[in-house]
C-alpha cells in the first residue's frame, strides 16, 4: 500500500473528490512530520507514536577497507507501534 492507495480509501470512507482525499492526507502526513521536526511527540490512537531521536556520534569502520569513518551526531525519527497494532499484526489480520 503507497500513500495514492491511502488517498483512495479516505475518498472511499469520506465520500468525496479525490483532490480533497489528498488534501486531507497531505495535511496529516505534514502536521506528522513538521511536529516530529520540532521535537514534538505524536501519539495516534491505534497506530502509535513518532517521535525524533537523537543519535551520538560513533566510531564506524568501513568494511570494504578496515578504515575507521567518523560518523556525525544525528536526529532520525522513531515509530513505537501501538499494542493494538502490534497484536493485529501478530494475528495477520
Amino acid at each position: 500500500m503507497n500513500k495514492q492507495d491511502i488517498v483512495d480509501r479516505v475518498r472511499d470512507v469520506l465520500g468525496s473528490t479525490r483532490a480533497d482525499a489528498e488534501r486531507a492526507v497531505e495535511a496529516v502526513v505534514d502536521a506528522v512530520v513538521g511536529a516530529v521536526a520540532r521535537g514534538e511527540e505524536v501519539s495516534i490512537a491505534g497506530l502509535g507514536t513518532f517521535r525524533r531521536r537523537e543519535r551520538k556520534a560513533r566510531t564506524a569502520r568501513n568494511p570494504r577497507t578496515g578504515e575507521t569513518v567518523q560518523v556525525p551526531a544525528t536526529k532520525m525519527p522513531k515509530f513505537t507501534p501501538a499494542k493494538g497494532f502490534k497484536d493485529r499484526v501478530a494475528q495477520g489480520r
